[in-house]
């Protein structure tokens, strides 16, 4: 009797973390779908993270004939491009989207709905990785008719796993610079960190172009880290350590950042 009562409590206990999972994920996506409907309102917050990747490979890649003309040189160009592209849209719309919410009264009213927050964070995450995808299209398209830059599926959907997680430092830079400044503040700072670590990173020019002390430098940024680790998912060789364990510190201390910033953020508003 004894047993079967506690089998029964178990059952319970398993069906309502589920429908609580189920919950979670329905009203995740209800606010994806507003998330949306709310970016595409303003139609360059879309077109800008798409087109401005695109942009900067016509301009910086496209014009070296010797780059794009060589299989393996074109392909990294190519994956160091989507690197930026997926930089830009987590900086941006986690950055302004959350310092530009904290300064309208309908955040606040939000919190105090009775949902989760893992609702709303995958509402944010489904939203802006939606837009990330996105941004990589047109990268992908250049990259096949008009470079040598070659990778079979397998290839590609590695590459694009480890994309995936490198972009994590990215993400919880944005979050962190949301909850920390207000939106003038954050749009000019999240311009300085995007252009620092582009440049700085060897999305914009291959590192083999950099002099020794910003080539050595650069090796710890998560920019240059994230583009070896996919240039090591789709060509293969010897592991980046170097670059993988900078990108597990860099993600680790980041979301240690973002986490003090948010509780900081909810501890003025409530307390």
């Amino acid at each position: 009797m004894t047993t079967a009562t506690t089998t029964s409590a178990a059952a319970r206990t398993s069906a309502v973390y589920a429908a609580s999972g189920a919950s979670v994920l329905r009203l995740g996506l209800l606010h994806t779908k507003y998330n949306l409907l709310e970016t595409v309102r303003v139609p360059m917050a879309v077109i800008g993270p798409i087109v401005f990747p695109a942009l900067s490979f016509a301009f910086f890649i496209l014009p070296q004939r010797a780059l794009v003309d060589d299989p393996a040189g074109a392909t990294q160009a190519v994956i160091q491009l989507m690197v930026f592209a997926v930089m830009v849209n987590a900086l941006f719309a986690y950055g302004l989207n959350i310092s530009q919410a904290r300064e309208t009264p309908w955040e606040p009213y939000v919190r105090t709905l009775p949902a989760p927050a893992g609702a709303r964070i995958l509402g944010q995450v489904f939203s802006v990785g939606l837009i990330g995808i996105l941004s990589l299209v047109p990268l992908f398209a250049m990259g096949a008719l008009f470079t040598a830059a070659t990778a079979d599926a397998g290839q590609v959907l590695f590459g694009a796993v480890i994309l995936l997680l490198s972009s994590l430092p990215f993400v919880f830079a944005g979050i962190a610079i949301g909850y920390a400044l207000p939106f003038k503040a954050a749009i000019a700072v999240i311009q300085i960190v995007m252009f620092g670590l582009a440049f700085a990173g060897g999305l914009f020019l291959p590192p083999m172009m950099f002099p020794d002390w910003l080539d050595t430098a650069s090796r710890f940024l998560p920019s240059r880290e994230a583009r070896e680790l996919v240039i090591w998912a789709v060509q293969g060789g010897e592991l980046p350590l170097l670059e993988l364990a900078g990108s597990i510190v860099w993600t680790l201390l980041l979301l240690t950042l973002a986490l003090a910033l948010y509780r900081r953020d909810e501890g003025r508003r409530y307390r």
